[in-house]
């Protein structure tokens, strides 16, 4: 351990003296108009001064000087420039500026006045400049316009990296071009790659898209980036949120990651999920990962869940599409398919089945496939079909009707009468709508009906009303049935409970599905 410290010690003697035994490097006065000296007025100053064929020229460690007048201080190896002051430095310094500071021995710079600095791939024009020759960076305070061929860059203050062609700003920063427009309160530039890093709040303005985040990445050349915190895109007053963004505006697509949340302001449409996908370029996007959507309704919201949603088309005739474990709900109604389809403009809503091949129309049962067709629930009415229409007017967004097509099955648990149901079926189903609620409901062709009758004082169960005709009209009320009326040649009797054997009580296509129903929107993802 001794002997580890001695030779530690030497090793740091030898680097120091290593260090300071270098020559130091002097200023060199390579030429001038005249020479002059006045210790009253600049006292230890030599005073250089061009002529009409000669400017002042200095020249330090590779950077060659050029002024009109100068005050050169031999005793501390510094300069004060003036006058159309030029630095030149290889190919990676052109420093313009009306006045200059220059101490030799810590090489380092101030400029000031009309200060034009370029190198290789930009310009940047301030009115004051600090330079560190050493640290090889450019630092100015008092803002500073960047240019290069295309792109215009304002900072109130900003640093230059020599090594590796960045620059760092951190107040009102605005990047202008032709395609785009970016503010930033502090961003990394790098002007070879023309790639920009955010580190706080920025806005970028394209053509056609508008983009926020508090931390991302932006290639300025190829107009693709990556964006976090916050981020969000307008692409046509559809903008997209999430925890992360992608964007390339050459392909017009995005993508985003988590927590995401797309909004289409013009149909008052939100889609939630985890991930998601938007082609502008043909007005589609998909979202999935527990996507949901929300269609706002006065006083009220229709929630839309599906394992995949598309919003495809313009905003004045977009249509949402939903595939696989549909579920819907709003107050006082919910429902569940297999595909769902929204057209924004006519505000009709499909909910449908997958298709039934013709082989598995001849093997099903009716029953079998009452168990895998839409379904509805309306308060305490449970209603199934083929498919399932659900009309908005599209001028005050509120529910306007309903439609069944082919096998419409409305059942109603008995509320007095445990374990029996009131049971209609037709062809077809038509409901309206009234201030969002269920209020009349029209069965045609072929209906069917199982209906218990109970003394209105007493509430003894009078018998079971078994009923056909061409068509029924319900009366709705609270969201139960308050009326019913047959019409065209009904047929039917009222018999007692115990001469009607179990399987007489059932209408043909029966299946009670309540275990599925949805009471909350929390349970659209697990029902």
């Amino acid at each position: 351990m001794y002997k580890l410290k001695i030779k530690t010690s030497i090793l740091f003697l030898l680097f120091f003296n290593l260090i300071f035994s270098q020559e130091k490097k002097i200023i060199e006065i390579i030429e001038a108009g005249s020479f002059d000296r006045n210790e009253e007025t600049n006292p230890g100053a030599n005073i250089l001064k061009r002529n009409d064929k000669i400017r002042v020229h200095l020249f330090h460690d590779g950077m060659n000087i050029y002024s009109d007048y100068a005050l050169f201080y031999k005793k501390t190896n510094s300069f004060k420039a003036s006058g159309n002051v030029v630095v030149l430095q290889g190919d990676s310094i052109n420093l313009l500026s009306n006045y200059l500071d220059y101490d030799g021995n810590v090489r380092k710079i101030i400029a000031t006045g009309n200060v034009d600095f370029s190198n290789s791939n930009t310009n940047l024009k301030t009115e004051i400049l600090f330079h560190d020759r050493n640290a090889k960076e450019f630092f100015f305070e008092r803002g500073g316009v960047i240019k290069d061929s295309i792109t215009t860059i304002k900072s109130s203050e900003g640093k230059f990296f020599q090594e590796n062609s960045k620059y760092t700003f951190n107040k009102n920063v605005e990047i202008t071009n032709p395609e785009y427009y970016i503010e930033s309160n502090k961003l990394d530039y790098y002007t070879i790659s023309e790639h920009a890093y955010f580190f706080g709040p920025t806005s970028i303005e394209g053509k056609d898209y508008d983009i926020y985040c508090e931390k991302g990445f932006y290639d300025t050349k190829k107009k693709r980036g990556f964006f976090t915190r916050n981020s969000k895109i307008n692409y046509n007053n559809r903008i997209i949120e999430g925890d992360s963004l992608t964007f390339n505006d050459n392909q017009e697509f995005a993508s985003a990651t988590k927590n995401i949340v797309l909004t289409d302001t013009i149909n008052q449409t939100i889609i939630k999920g985890n991930y998601a996908e938007v082609f502008q370029a043909i007005d589609s996007a998909m979202i999935t990962k527990k996507s949901i959507a929300i269609k706002m309704i006065e006083k009220d919201s229709l929630f839309i869940k599906a394992d995949t949603l598309f919003a495809i088309g313009p905003p004045e005739n977009r249509i949402i599409k939903g595939r696989y474990n549909v579920r819907i709900f709003k107050e006082n109604l919910s429902g569940k398919s297999d595909k769902i389809i929204i057209n924004q403009k006519n505000g009709l809503t499909k909910l449908l089945r997958n298709e039934i091949s013709e082989r598995q129309k001849q093997i099903l049962t009716i029953n079998e496939i009452a168990k895998i067709n839409p379904i509805i629930w309306n308060g305490a009415s449970q209603m199934t079909g083929d498919e399932i229409h659900i009309i908005r007017d599209v001028k005050t967004n509120d529910l306007d009707s309903l439609k069944i097509l082919n096998n419409a099955f409305i059942i109603e648990k008995d509320t007095l009468g445990e374990n029996n149901f009131n049971q209609m079926k037709g062809i077809k189903l038509f409901g309206k709508f009234h201030e969002n609620e269920l209020k009349t409901i029209e069965l045609i062709q072929n209906t069917e009906m199982i209906y218990y009758l109970y003394d209105e004082k007493t509430k003894d169960l009078i018998g079971i009303d078994k009923a056909i005709c061409s068509s029924i009209i319900m009366e709705i009320e609270n969201n139960n049935i308050k009326e019913i009326t047959f019409f065209t040649n009904p047929e039917g009797e009222v018999y007692p409970e115990e001469e009607m054997e179990s399987n007489l009580k059932v209408l043909n296509g029966f299946n009670w599905r309540i275990k599925e129903k949805i009471e909350t929107k929390e349970e659209i993802f697990i029902k």
